[in-house]
């Protein structure tokens, strides 16, 4: 008799809830139209890539201006042949870098003259001499060995410290700090300038 109480008891307490739940079932059609946060609903506000629900006052398909989040029409970018549209913006002119200066030509250099006037002496790696040989102070007229007439010691850098070419037949030698104008058939030392390296 117990058990028939408290089973009787139990399906009173059970009995409003259940009959709740059978009035909103997941598949109600009412159901369907209180929850628009359903997937599969087109009107769904928040949802990525779907409108919100039009009807604002400019008519179907405009939004409403009053509506947070929504911003009136503008003026849009520029169209051509549309009235009311800004002209585009001039575009700032592109820099060009400047164009290279072409050399100053100078006429080749000519023996026994010596510095000229807007010579610049330039800094380089240490000489290095060869085996047996060290610094020799060399003046015009002097005979260099064969061994400094070769690729390893001539200088073609002569531009950059403003000497002009040197004339044909001839060559611009480094021998330690100085540069030398040698001859190079005859081996002559024909110009010198002290102290164009450092």
């Amino acid at each position: 008799m117990k058990k028939l109480t408290s089973l009787a008891a139990l399906a009173i307490l059970l009995a409003p809830p259940l009959a709740e739940a059978q009035q909103q079932r997941p598949g109600d059609r009412g159901d369907r139209q209180d929850r628009p946060d359903r997937p599969g609903r087109p009107d769904r506000p928040g949802q990525p890539g779907q409108r919100p629900p039009s009807g604002g006052p400019g008519g179907p398909g405009r939004p409403n201006p009053g509506q947070p989040g929504v911003r009136p029409p503008g003026p849009g970018p520029s169209q051509p042949g549309r009235p009311g549209t800004r002209p585009p913006a001039p575009r700032p002119p592109v820099a060009r870098p400047p164009a290279p200066r072409p050399p100053i030509a100078r006429p080749p250099h000519r023996p026994g003259i010596g510095r000229p006037p807007n010579f610049r002496p330039i800094h380089r790696p240490p000489f290095s001499y060869p085996r047996g040989y060290r610094y020799q102070r060399w003046s015009i007229g002097g005979l260099l060995p064969l061994i400094f007439l070769s690729n390893n010691y001539y200088y073609d850098g002569w531009y950059d410290m403003g000497l002009g070419a040197p004339p044909p037949g001839y060559r611009w030698v480094r021998y330690g700090p100085d540069l030398l104008l040698v001859n190079v058939r005859t081996r002559r030392v024909v110009d010198v300038i002290y102290g164009a390296f450092y």
